[in-house]
């Protein structure tokens, strides 16, 4: 800006034509003519500030410098505000309308650069307390702007920012405030959650997990008054290693245990290969069921040992029980066998006739019932239907002795004898039977001891109605 005496000022003042310019009306040197425009273009516009570069204000329309200031014949800038009219600098690149012009466009670069700084606010981003800032360091360049325009009214935005941005400022202060009392919060909780974990927890794995879920929230938690922050983390830390020292004294008890449980497993495995062997079918899968109940309750041991005893152990008792089938196979093989060759005796003393000859059918029914008993035994579906048929046959001849008996009383007294001995002899075999554990054989040999007894009373009580 050109001042009282002719020199020239405002070098670095917007919209300043630079020294040394051309003077009012002539040439530029080595330049256009007068009133064409500087090559490249005219001057650069005010730059605006990077930082809010991101907010897009409401463009408003170009404004009427005219309305607001001249540009004289001789290039001298004026504007005019409440305050009056103030020389703002010297136009030298052109026509006075073009001045006016380039003056006009810095002002509403400015203009520019306020919105800038009233979308930011509205939009609230950005430090309110920077754009306060820059409000306030634009509004002293007011004063001294080289511009044309309404600078009453930017005074008045300026102003109108400065008051937003105290309010923003202390409503960021209030927001920042809650924020860190909501952080302080959570992290109490955590801590919270973290000691109740520490102190209670013995679901290893799921809670483990959680101490790390709360330490990965707990890195995402900032703004926490650092004392306090310290405070909490001290809990947090001393929880997990609570937690830490009770899992490793827990798992360390586990492994005493499991290493109890190896031994006595290795001791139920010796066992069962001792009995693998074994014969004796009952007794033997006896005691199997209870080395099964045992190593149930001897816990886990360490899970490679563990898989391997169990193996062992139960081939053991593979070994047993597939001897045991085997056996029960020719058993029932055996068995089979028994009861097709007692059909077959059925067969051939179905012609048993003691009416015809009662001797023959009795000596008859005697080497059927000694070759049946030399058979041995038969399955248990086929035990009834074969000793049904067995007796069918004995009480065919029976009832026919007891009518013959009846019918020679002076033998009666013989045969009641003679009944008498079929008596002891049927109870010697009871007696046998049972001393050698077979129950069922003792069983029928009482049966029939019973029936001849009961013949026997009969005779004698014939004889003794006589």
């Amino acid at each position: 800006m050109t001042d009282t005496d002719g020199h020239t000022s405002g070098e670095n003042t917007p919209g300043a034509p630079k020294p040394g310019g051309p003077k009012p009306g002539g040439p530029k040197p080595g330049g256009s003519k007068p009133g064409s425009p500087k090559p490249g273009g005219g001057p650069k516009p005010h730059p605006v500030a990077t930082h809010v570069t991101t907010v897009t204000p409401a463009l408003a329309a170009p404004s009427d410098p005219s309305k607001f200031g001249r540009v004289d014949d001789d290039g001298t800038a004026w504007v005019r505000t409440a305050d009056g009219e103030r020389q703002i600098g010297s136009w030298q690149a052109g026509d006075a309308a073009e001045g006016l012009a380039h003056f006009g466009r810095r002002y509403d670069d400015l203009s520019t650069e306020i919105a800038l700084l009233e979308a930011r606010l509205t939009a609230g981003s950005g430090d309110a307390k920077k754009t306060k800032a820059a409000a306030e360091a634009l509004a002293e360049t007011l004063p001294t702007a080289a511009v044309i325009g309404d600078l009453d009214a930017l005074a008045e935005r300026l102003q109108l920012v400065v008051e937003h941005s105290e309010t923003a400022a202390a409503v960021a202060r209030h927001e920042k405030e809650a924020e860190r009392a909501a952080h302080t919060a959570r992290k109490k909780e955590l801590a919270a959650e973290a000691e109740q974990i520490g102190t209670e927890s013995t679901q290893w794995k799921h809670a483990g997990d959680r101490l790390r879920e709360i330490l990965d929230e707990w890195k995402t938690i900032r703004g926490v008054d650092r004392k306090v922050d310290d405070a909490l983390w001290k809990r947090y830390s001393k929880a997990r290693e609570n937690f830490n020292r009770r899992r490793g004294a827990h798992f360390a008890d586990l492994d005493r245990e499991r290493g109890a449980a190896k031994t006595r497993k290795e001791e139920l495995v010796a066992q069962a290969e001792a009995l693998s062997s074994s014969t004796e079918w009952g007794p033997t899968a006896a005691a199997f069921r209870d080395l099964l109940t045992e190593w149930k309750a001897a816990g886990r041991a360490p899970r490679d040992a563990d898989d391997a005893l169990w193996k062992n152990f139960k081939a053991a008792q593979d070994v047993f029980f597939a001897a045991r089938n085997a056996a029960a196979s020719e058993r029932d093989a055996e068995f089979e066998a028994n009861a097709v060759a007692k059909e077959e005796l059925l067969q051939k003393y179905a012609g048993i006739d003691p009416g015809a000859d009662l001797d023959a059918a009795r000596a008859s029914l005697r080497d059927l019932q000694e070759k049946w008993d030399a058979l041995g035994k038969v399955p248990r579906d086929k035990m009834q239907e074969l000793e049904g048929k067995l007796r069918a046959i004995e009480k065919s001849v029976r009832d026919a002795v007891d009518a013959q008996w009846r019918r020679t009383d002076p033998e009666a007294l013989a045969r009641a004898a003679q009944f008498r001995e079929r008596v002891e002899q049927f109870e010697e075999q009871a007696a046998k039977a049972s001393a050698a554990g077979k129950e069922k054989d003792a069983e029928r040999a009482r049966e029939q001891a019973q029936q001849w007894r009961e013949w026997a009373d009969a005779a004698e009580g014939a004889v003794g109605e006589l």
